[in-house]
C-alpha cells in the first residue's frame, strides 16, 4: 500500500512532540518535507527522518507531491497555509484555534470542500481516554441531564513548552490573536460541546493579562450557557504553576461526573444513591510528559485519509469553538454577556 506523504508546516514544539513523532511512528506515513522560517529546525528534522527542508510553505507545496500537511505554525498562518494546501489537493490537519477570524475559518472550510480534501483541526481533548469514557457514561444515560459544569485547562505558560521560550509568538497578538483563551480555552469549549452534544449559546467572559509579558490574555474565565440551559464555567490559564489542571466536573440530575481530578482514577462517578464508581482508563496527553502519551490525532487523521472517511474533528465543528472564543473576546471587551448568534 502506498504510504501517505506528509509535509510539516512549522517545526516548533507541537510539531516535534506531537505531529512529527506520531507520524514517524505510523507505518503508513512517509515524512516527505519540513518547513520552518527557522531553517535549522526544518533541516534538523529532514536529516533525522528523511525528506527535504524548506523555508517557504508555498514552495514546499508546489515542489513536493504531498498527500497531506500538518500546520503547526503561529495562528495567523493557519488559514493561508490551509487554503494553499487545499487548493493543491492536500488533506489538511491544522492546529487550534483553526483561524484568527470567522471569515478565515469559513474560507478554510470552503477551500477544503471545493477541492475534495479533509480539513481536520487538532482538538485532541475529544480523543483523550478519560474524556472518551466520560462521554460513554453520559450517553448511557443513568446520570440524567447535565445541569451545571466547571472545566479548566491551565498550566504555567507556553514559555515552558514553545521552541522559542519566553520570546514565543504565543505572547504576540499580531501572530497569536488571542492568548490563553485561544490556546487552552478553545480546547475545553470544543470538549464541552462534544461531551454534551449541544452548542454553547451565551457567554460572559473576563480576559486579562495578570503576569506574563505580552499583549494577549494569560488568564480567561467564562460563564457559559448551552442550548438546553446548562450553565457553568470554563477557565484557561497560563499562570497555573506548578503542574497542570485539565479537569472537568459535570453536575448532573442523578450524580456527579469527575474527569481528571484524581491522578489514579481518571474518571469518577458519584451517584445520588451513594454509590461511587472509579475508572482507570489511561492518562491524558499533556505538556508535562513531553509527548510520551500519544494524542491520537495523527492516527485519526491518517485513518480518515486511508479509508476515505470524514475527518473526526472537521472544520465545521472547530468553527463553532472559534465562534465561542470570539464571543468571549467581545464579552470581555464590552463588559456584557454575548449571544453566540450575534457573531453569525
Amino acid at each position: 500500500m502506498k504510504k501517505v506523504r506528509v509535509g510539516i508546516i512549522g517545526c516548533g514544539s507541537i510539531a516535534k512532540y506531537r505531529h512529527i513523532a506520531e507520524y514517524a511512528d505510523h507505518p503508513d506515513v512517509e515524512l516527505a518535507a519540513f518547513c520552518d522560517i527557522v531553517t535549522g529546525r526544518a533541516e534538523s528534522f529532514a536529516a533525522q527522518y528523511g525528506g527535504k527542508a524548506y523555508r517557504d510553505y508555498v514552495e514546499m507545496i508546489e515542489q513536493e507531491s504531498l498527500d497531506a500537511v500538518s500546520i503547526c505554525t503561529p495562528n495567523v498562518i493557519h488559514a493561508p497555509a490551509a487554503i494553499a494546501a487545499a487548493h493543491a489537493k492536500c488533506h489538511v490537519l491544522c492546529e487550534k484555534p483553526m483561524a484568527t477570524s470567522l471569515e478565515e475559518a469559513e474560507k478554510m472550510i470552503r477551500a477544503a470542500n471545493e477541492n475534495g480534501v479533509l480539513l481536520m483541526i487538532g482538538h485532541n481533548q475529544r480523543l483523550m481516554p478519560p474524556h472518551v469514557k466520560a462521554k460513554e457514561i453520559l450517553k448511557e444515560g443513568s446520570l440524567g441531564k447535565v445541569l451545571t459544569f466547571r472545566t479548566s485547562f491551565s498550566h504555567g505558560g507556553p514559555e515552558g513548552w514553545s521552541a522559542d521560550g519566553s520570546d514565543s509568538w504565543f505572547f504576540r497578538k499580531q501572530e497569536a490573536f488571542v492568548g490563553a483563551m485561544g490556546d487552552l480555552g478553545v480546547h475545553k469549549i470544543d470538549l464541552l460541546s462534544w461531551l454534551l452534544e449541544e452548542e454553547i449559546v451565551e457567554i460572559s467572559a473576563m480576559l486579562a493579562t495578570l503576569q506574563k509579558t505580552g499583549d494577549v490574555d494569560d488568564n480567561a474565565v467564562m460563564v457559559a450557557r448551552t442550548e438546553s440551559g446548562a450553565i457553568g464555567t470554563i477557565t484557561a490559564s497560563w499562570t497555573h504553576s506548578p503542574g497542570e489542571d485539565n479537569s472537568t466536573i459535570l453536575y448532573c440530575e442523578k450524580g456527579i461526573l469527575k474527569v481528571g481530578t484524581d491522578p489514579v482514577d481518571q474518571v469518577i462517578v458519584e451517584r445520588t444513591d451513594g454509590s461511587i464508581e472509579k475508572f482507570q482508563v489511561g492518562k491524558m496527553a499533556s505538556n508535562e510528559e513531553g509527548g510520551q502519551v500519544k494524542s491520537g490525532v495523527i492516527d485519526s487523521f491518517v485513518r480518515a485519509i486511508l479509508t476515505n472517511s470524514p475527518a473526526l474533528i472537521p472544520g465545521e465543528d472547530a468553527i463553532k469553538a472559534l465562534r465561542v472564543v470570539m464571543a468571549a473576546i467581545k464579552s470581555s471587551e464590552e463588559k456584557r454577556s454575548v449571544n453566540i448568534h450575534e457573531l453569525n
